[in-house]
């Protein structure tokens, strides 16, 4: 019988299938037991000195940074299954802030217990790294998506980035998934107001491509919601190079 591990959403659909049974167990040994953390609440400010990586179960979480103005602007937003911060391991502080955007189950992974298991699993430190490249990879992608993409395609955008990456990890449901950022936290990712953002989901609406309401997300038709996006799935780097309705 199998037992359910803190970490199965781990890499789900990302070459968790290179991981041996062994790295499994030497992952969910580092991490100390589960702590629920209340929504809109700042885990790690810029410059904090860091010894532990956060990992997500369940919840959303973000990394984000704030202008001289006082306006933020999200840099990343994090779903279960990903390690909020390992980068932090290697940098030993961080750039930016982590804050929670829903009520989130995490554990936490002592920066000693990471080198003693990565020393003794090399391969295991591979895929580790792996996981830090995938964020650059998405952070890249970001920025192509503020620099060169209209509000309607950052909007659409990073819906079907974010149904990607909740199919991944068996959160999507009829279509369907959990969507807890307000307008306002989808418009400080997309570059945008929350009018904006408003009027953006109102055309992607009335074009039969997506809903967004009561904190659901419902993909109407996702293929011309990607097309809208310019949305390839590939800087995910998903197993089988594709993910979708």
């Amino acid at each position: 019988m199998k037992i359910d591990m803190l970490t199965d959403n781990f890499l789900q659909g990302r070459r968790r299938r290179e991981l041996t049974d062994e790295e499994k167990d030497a992952i969910e040994s580092v991490l100390t037991a589960p702590v629920t953390l209340p929504r809109r609440k700042v885990v790690t400010s810029r410059g904090d000195v860091v010894t532990r990586s956060t990992f997500l179960i369940s919840g959303f979480m973000c990394r984000y940074m704030d202008g001289a103005d006082g306006h933020r602007q999200l840099v990343s937003i994090q779903t279960p299954g990903d390690f909020v911060d390992l980068h932090g391991y290697p940098l030993q502080r961080l750039d930016h802030d982590i804050a929670t955007l829903s009520e989130c189950t995490v554990a936490y992974a002592p920066h000693d217990k990471l080198t003693q298991i990565i020393e003794r699993l090399p391969h295991l430190g591979r895929v580790l790294w792996f996981s830090t490249l995938l964020d650059a990879a998405m952070h890249r992608e970001w920025i192509f998506r503020l620099g060169r993409l209209d509000a309607v395609g950052r909007v659409a955008h990073m819906l079907c980035e974010t149904y990607s990456r909740l199919d991944a990890v068996g959160l999507v449901e009829d279509n369907s998934f959990a969507w807890p950022l307000t307008q306002q936290d989808l418009g400080e990712a997309c570059g945008l107001t929350s009018v904006h953002v408003n009027r953006t989901l109102r055309v992607l609406r009335e074009a039969a491509m997506v809903e967004v309401s009561d904190r659901i997300v419902t993909m109407m038709d996702f293929d011309r919601l990607a097309s809208t996006g310019e949305f390839q799935p590939d800087y995910l780097y998903f197993d089988n190079h594709t993910r979708t309705p």
